[in-house]
């Protein structure tokens, strides 16, 4: 075989012990997310070697979306690391074998604090599922190393079944996008989970008609906006807007006509408009349902604040 057939034998030697391990998520799977979802304090996830790595990507997967959790190496624990479990707390604890010795030395020290234990190991009868409070298996049929050695499928099928546990909470906690920006304030993410209309909106050198206006001088103030459109307002009220694509139809329309037509007379009377604390990605939300390319920024007297277009989104 050659280099590349022994990477597409891997990816699916761990696709398919991905598949295998959807029979094996039953009832104990229910009380695992009912333990999380109930603990008081923190979800402290434990294993070593390369259980412990899974273990790590794990914990950052609860702690950030909404499950309180950090990553705790057992063997920490003989050197006062202890001190940071509670009662209110629940234990992941990763094992594949389900015998690794520090992590077994280490879980009576957890059932004399009568702290719960969700073990996952690739054996149901191992001594970490038996001394669990719930177990999930991840059991693989081989891994995907040609020498059936290298922690390969079984560390993929326990990183899954940690994202299963996050997803599932997930849905149980009813997490939503603007939740999620809070644990993610940082870069573009936390940009455009928490930016907000305000933030973007153009509000300067806006293209403002009146309903009486002549077609062909507001074709002037469109092109010289810059925004594809043109907003018609009367008594400080936004009345409507013309954009490109209504002009371009009203010329094909009525061709010599149209300079003496009115702004009235193609404008849309109702724009989509928003508030300024509207965060960005309900306005992309807005402009793909209804396929425009701007919206409105109106206060709640529904006075004219600005414009967000598709290119202020792009942040």
């Amino acid at each position: 075989m050659t280099p590349r057939e022994y990477g597409i034998q891997c990816i699916k030697d761990e696709a398919q012990a991905l598949l295998d391990l959807i029979p094996l998520i039953d009832n104990e799977f229910n009380r695992a997310v009912e333990l999380m979802l109930n603990c008081k304090g923190k979800v402290i996830v434990t294993g070593v070697g390369k259980s412990g790595h899974i273990g790590a990507k794990i914990a950052a997967t609860l702690a950030s979306t909404g499950t309180p959790s950090f990553f705790i190496n057992p063997l920490d624990v003989y050197h006062g690391d202890l001190g940071v479990m509670t009662h209110d707390d629940v234990v992941l604890a990763i094992s594949n074998s389900g015998a690794t010795d520090e992590l077994l030395r280490f879980i009576p020290m957890v059932l004399h604090m009568e702290i719960p234990i969700i073990g996952m190991t690739g054996n149901p009868k191992s001594l970490l599922a038996k001394y669990s409070t719930c177990h999930l298996n991840v059991h693989v049929a081989h891994e995907a190393c040609p020498l059936n050695l290298a922690p390969t499928s079984s560390t993929t099928a326990t990183l899954a079944m940690g994202d299963a546990l996050a997803v599932a909470l997930m849905e149980q906690r009813h997490f939503q996008p603007q939740d999620f920006a809070h644990f993610h304030p940082g870069g573009e993410l936390g940009k455009r989970l928490l930016t907000t209309a305000q933030d973007v909106m153009r509000s300067e050198d806006l293209p403002m008609l009146t309903p009486e206006m002549r077609l062909g001088d507001a074709v002037i103030l469109v092109s010289k906006g810059k925004l594809g459109l043109g907003i018609a307002e009367k008594d400080g009220q936004v009345m409507g807007i013309i954009t490109d694509g209504d002009i371009r139809r009203a010329m094909e329309k009525w061709q010599a006509e149209f300079f003496n037509r009115t702004v009235s007379d193609i404008m849309t009377t109702t724009p989509k408009t928003v508030k300024p604390d509207t965060k960005i990605t309900e306005i992309q939300r807005i402009m793909h349902q209804y396929k425009i390319h701007s919206v409105l920024v109106i206060d709640a007297q529904r006075k004219l604040m600005g414009v967000v277009d598709s290119y202020s989104c792009m942040i």
